[in-house]
């Protein structure tokens, strides 16, 4: 084994580094060299999911108004379902990573708990991801396509 006075670094996350000094474990936080054009690229990322989330809801909307219009709703259900699932994800994914551009500090107590819990965790977006791969699977089991369901079965395994 190596001098207990000697020091070395454990790579343990990009954020995070843990020292061995005399025996004893410290854990430094890296976050502040984050260079300023890595934030940004950060930012602009969020920024473009976010863009990417309202479109998407904007045309999964339409598509769903233009269903309901002309009474398709009642005959195709299963892809009315399919644009709704793809319409609570898009709502989802744009509110998340708003609120996540939004930086907002989480204070303790009740509200500040299910803010993190409902929408800066992600959550509910998988939850309404998941129901849509559900949703797909009933679709290609209920139309007899087996090349779609197999396709889907495959991702799966």
């Amino acid at each position: 084994m190596s001098n207990a006075s000697s020091s070395f670094t454990a790579h343990l996350s990009v954020a995070m580094t843990t020292t061995l000094t005399d025996g004893f474990l410290t854990t430094e936080d890296d976050t502040s060299s984050w260079s300023a054009s890595s934030r940004r690229d950060v930012v602009y990322f969020q920024s473009a999911v976010a863009i990417i989330g309202v479109v998407g809801s904007a045309a999964n909307a339409l598509v769903l108004y233009a269903m309901v219009a002309s009474n398709q709703h009642k005959k195709q259900l299963l892809i009315f379902n399919q644009n709704a699932f793809d319409l609570c994800s898009c709502l989802l994914l744009a509110i998340t990573y708003v609120v996540n551009l939004c930086n907002v500090r989480l204070h303790a107590g009740g509200l500040g708990y299910w803010l993190c819990k409902v929408l800066l965790s992600d959550d509910m977006l998988f939850a309404s991801i998941n129901g849509s791969v559900i949703n797909l699977m009933s679709d290609a089991r209920a139309s007899d396509s087996f090349t779609t369901y197999g396709a889907i079965q495959m991702c799966f395994d």
